[in-house]
């Protein structure tokens, strides 16, 4: 099925009252989780209520999950001022851990989306060492990407980036996509064999413009900050444009479709990650740094199925 529009009709508000869940990840079991602000992660139930668990600290961020149902958590604690390790919450057993606070001697501050391989290696961006988030936005370079391999050593493999944030390996694993807030773009790294990242690339065009300080005002729709990414079962990157109230998607051959637009936000309102779950792989969600809910509907092609959904 082609990669066809969703109207914002289409969208169901579910876990209302939830703070700020900025992600969502759908285990095998199909049991849903989101971040939230006043806990360690929600559960979401069919009936659309949800349930906190484990402890309130930093902020939450980007979600994943390993091959034992696991939940890894990109804490992004510069959102409150606070350290942003890896850490780690049992669902089964309601064990909240730390897997990683510093990287070659560099606190993390900022930990924003994680993603395994089939390894088990767990890659993550670090997005600022910036005082608060919003300076960061000014295009420095000093996010990066880091990863955390199964015997417990980790390592930074990309540097020089501007506010990395969603990231999303290739079906094949060959490739690993990451989102540059700042530069409104998404870059491509390969992945060696020796499980290292080869020099990045951009991935497409940038998808928007970039407001400058001194810069007349532009239109919000026309603004480019990526932040969570993506891909579907037919190779499509999804690339969410918050401040636009918008999701796009960068095609194998490199065009750019809109998939969903809310220019007033009154639905899709700062949409920060898509994940997909569901029998078929085609139940959508969409989390949001705005919003107080997370939105579901179907998607017209299905997600590519993640390491700990095969």
């Amino acid at each position: 099925m082609p990669l066809t529009p969703i109207p914002t009709s289409a969208f169901q508000k579910i876990a209302v009252g939830i703070d700020r869940p900025e992600d969502v990840v759908v285990g095998k079991d199909g049991r849903v989780f989101a971040s939230d602000h006043q806990a360690a992660v929600a559960e979401i139930f069919p009936d659309g209520s949800f349930q906190r668990l484990g402890p309130k600290g930093g902020a939450p961020n980007g979600l994943n999950m390993d091959r034992q149902g696991r939940i890894i958590i990109a804490n992004f604690g510069i959102y409150d001022r606070e350290p942003g390790p890896l850490e780690r919450f049992d669902p089964a057993t309601g064990t909240h851990e730390t897997l990683l606070s510093e990287v070659e001697g560099k606190p993390l501050t900022s930990s924003n989306y994680p993603v395994i391989d089939s390894a088990g290696n767990i890659w993550c961006a670090n997005s600022t060492h910036a005082e608060t988030w919003p300076q960061a936005l000014d295009g420095r370079t000093d996010g990066f990407i880091f990863v955390l391999r199964p015997d417990g050593s980790s390592s930074i493999e990309a540097a020089g980036l501007k506010f990395p944030n969603g990231m999303a390996l290739s079906a094949d694993e060959r490739w690993l996509y990451c989102a540059q807030t700042s530069g409104a773009d998404v870059m491509r790294f390969p992945v060696r064999p020796d499980g290292k990242l080869g020099p990045g690339e951009r991935y497409g065009p940038i998808l928007g413009k970039l407001q400058t300080p001194g810069d007349p005002q532009h239109d919000h729709n026309d603004l480019g900050y990526t932040d969570g990414v993506g891909l579907d079962g037919q190779g499509n990157l999804w690339v969410c444009l918050p401040a636009a109230n918008k999701v796009v998607a960068i095609t194998p051959g490199l065009q750019v479709v809109t998939v969903f637009h809310d220019p007033d936000g009154a639905v899709i309102n700062h949409p920060t990650n898509v994940t997909w779950g569901g029998a078929d792989l085609k139940d959508l969600y969409v989390g949001s740094i705005r919003a107080d809910y997370v939105l579901k509907a179907r998607s017209p092609v299905a997600g590519q199925p993640l390491v700990h959904q095969l």
